[in-house]
Parts: C-alpha cells; sequence; structure tokens
C-alpha cells in the first residue's frame, strides 16, 4: 500500500479544510494511507513540513493543498511562486514525488471555493507518481 504524507495549509481553513476531505477521500478511493497530516499556518510554510515528511522511510510521496486568495498586492503570486518552486526542490532533492496542490495566485474566495477538488488530484498525482517512476515500488520488501 502507497502512503501518503499530507502537508495543509491553514490560512483560508473554511476552504482547506474541504480541500483536506478531498484528499483524504481521493487516497481512500485508491487504497492509499495517509501516513501522516501537518498542518502549516499557510503555503508558504510548506515546503519544510513537505521535506520533513519527505524524509521518512514510510512516506512514499507528499500531496501539499492549500490555498492564496488574491488581495490588493501581489503578495499572491509571491506566494505561490515561492512555495511552488521549493515544493519542487524538495522533490527533487529528496527523490520523493511532492505534488501541488496550492490553488491561486489570482483568485477569489470564491473561485477558491470551487476548486477545492484540486487536492484530490494533488493526491492521485502523487500516486500516480509513486506508481510510474522508475525504481518505486512501495510494495516491494526491502530485504
Amino acid at each position: 500500500m502507497t502512503t501518503l504524507g499530507l502537508v495543509v495549509a491553514e490560512f483560508n481553513r473554511p476552504i482547506t479544510e474541504q480541500m483536506e476531505q478531498e484528499a483524504l477521500e481521493a487516497a481512500q478511493a485508491a487504497g492509499a494511507e495517509v501516513y501522516e497530516t501537518v498542518r502549516v499556518p499557510g503555503a508558504y510554510d510548506a515546503p519544510l513540513a513537505a521535506d520533513r515528511l519527505a524524509r521518512r522511510d514510510a512516506v512514499d510521496a507528499v500531496a501539499v493543498i492549500g490555498t492564496v486568495i488574491t488581495g490588493d498586492t501581489d503578495h499572491d503570486q509571491v506566494i505561490t511562486d515561492a512555495t511552488a518552486q521549493r515544493l519542487s526542490d524538495v522533490s527533487l532533492e529528496r527523490d520523493t514525488p511532492v505534488t501541488l496542490g496550492v490553488t491561486g495566485p489570482g483568485m477569489s474566495a470564491a473561485e477558491a471555493r470551487e476548486r477545492v477538488e484540486n487536492a484530490g488530484k494533488a493526491v492521485d498525482g502523487a500516486l500516480d507518481l509513486v506508481d510510474q517512476l522508475p525504481g518505486s515500488d512501495p510494495t516491494a520488501d526491502s530485504a
């Protein structure tokens, strides 16, 4: 069975709570186990948590979920750009799939609520990567 680490951003919690539920349902539907869920203040804080989860031998992949809603400045663009780059770095540095289920930038709260299913897509993507990447077989014995 494939095991996932899940990182959930708390900022915009009414939306990310729904996203977390979508992610858990996607994992269950795929027969995967969520090994651990780590909640972080916001999407910007997710790379450190993803890195810690990706270091664990029991974790085959990490899905990161959150939403970044636009404001009066370019803050949403800066946050999502930095988060996406660092999550990609974690994936490469740890040789562990880390998927980006963070919606935004440039969205209103209403648009973010319409995209909660992206959390399930992040889980599906993580599981697909585990299955498709050469040399990754979570069901193989390491003995």
